[in-house]
């Protein structure tokens, strides 16, 4: 692992629109051998160095097999965020990372997985969702929920259609309020788990959005037969310094950037300042 301390120096090499305030950017580190060796697992997450801003926490968001870049999904939104996105093609940041644990994958082997996205929540799955399509055989099934305000706030929306029609995958999205061109399911996210067709034992659910729209998935996922062990979800949005020297993300005995970012729902509800 990298020295959690010291950045890599990396280099913008693409930035892709995903809606109007937020931007997929494709970058690499700039060490040839620190590129060779830089390794992670989906879930994990960057603390990304904008020099003379600051630094933040990003998830990984990209696929983990046979790339040199990574990917890292922004929405613009305070003193960091815009000064990534004002850097543009060729700007050079620090990465320290990669940090924190990672989605189970082995250990589900033989399940049906579903993972059920809100919004940006989806980058943290995405990795995880490329994975195991790229080892398909080992589970019985892999359906993908994906839920936004409106098809402008969804995020990878060309990997989304094709992933509507890729064999061996199961996609379905929902807008919760339509717009011209879109004539697909209106509805949260939710009204999308009647496309569940397997028993909620033989399952595993991956659960990323805002935390209004977790509450009541997880609900959903409940009443279907899904239990607190078997619903994973990640906590990104509590975490600062990344290695447990801020003490920013401390919930009850646990640190959200070392013992996570992921966590079943079951280790979440033995946590008291979850539920405040």
């Amino acid at each position: 692992m990298n020295n959690p301390y010291l950045p890599l120096l990396a280099t913008i090499q693409s930035i892709k629109p995903e809606t109007y305030d937020t931007s997929t950017f494709t970058v690499q580190i700039d060490e040839a051998e620190a590129r060779k060796t830089f390794a992670y697992r989906p879930g994990q997450f960057l603390e990304v160095s904008i020099f003379g801003a600051g630094e933040a926490p990003f998830c990984i968001a990209s696929n983990a097999y046979g790339r040199d870049t990574l990917d890292i999904t922004v929405r613009r939104i305070g003193r960091v965020t815009k000064a990534l996105h004002d850097l543009g093609v060729g700007g050079q940041i620090g990465l320290r990372g990669p940090l924190g644990n990672w989605f189970p994958l082995e250990e589900v082997a033989g399940k049906h997985l579903l993972f059920i996205a809100g919004g940006l929540g989806l980058a943290p799955l995405r990795p995880q969702i490329y994975e195991t399509y790229r080892q398909r055989a080992k589970f019985a099934s892999v359906t993908v929920l994906c839920g936004a305000r409106t098809q402008g706030d969804l995020v990878y929306l060309d990997e989304l259609t094709q992933w509507q029609t890729q064999e061996g995958m199961s996609c379905h999205l929902t807008v919760d309020v339509a717009t011209d061109g879109w004539a697909g399911n209106v509805g949260v996210v939710g009204t999308l788990l009647p496309q569940v067709k397997w028993p909620a034992q033989e399952g595993v659910a991956f659960v990323c959005g805002p935390p209004i729209m977790i509450k009541f998935v997880v609900q959903d996922l409940e009443r279907m037969g899904f239990t607190g062990e078997t619903i994973f979800t990640t906590l990104e949005q509590h975490m600062r310094c990344g290695i447990g020297k801020c003490n920013h993300c401390m919930m009850g005995d646990k640190y959200v950037c070392l013992d996570g970012p992921v966590f079943t729902y079951a280790q979440l509800q033995r946590i008291p300042e979850f539920h405040t």
